[in-house]
């Protein structure tokens, strides 16, 4: 069975709840962000559009005022360089959304891995 990654936020979300496995990467998502230091806390109870949003401005935030740290979060989340490289970053709005999906896919990834196997 191979992974094969969603093509938006909205189809990856609404494929983690599909398998029941939402949870697990609101789970995942803290536990890489806490490992970071920097702490976020989404609550299970957290929607998927709720997540998407707080995700996307907690990036564009790291993106603008804590580089260091948002290179940091990326190393700790394991989010390949070669994709970061290859985004746009002359809007940061449209760059932080675009990184918040690459973040979410990783992370999606593993949670994905350690249900099948």
């Amino acid at each position: 069975m191979t992974f094969i990654a969603p093509k938006t936020t909205d189809l990856l979300l609404s494929e983690a709840e599909s398998e029941s496995l939402y949870p697990k990467l609101i789970e995942q998502i803290n536990k890489d962000f806490n490992l970071a230091n920097e702490a976020i806390d989404f609550p299970a109870s957290t929607s998927p559009n709720e997540l998407k949003v707080q995700l996307h401005e907690k990036i564009y935030r790291l993106i603008q005022y804590k580089f260091a740290e948002y290179l940091n979060l990326l190393y700790i989340i394991d989010v390949a360089e070669d994709q970061i490289k290859k985004l746009d970053g002359s809007d940061l709005v449209e760059l932080s959304e675009q990184v918040s999906f690459l973040i979410l896919k990783r992370e999606w990834q593993k949670v994905w891995f350690r249900n099948r196997f």
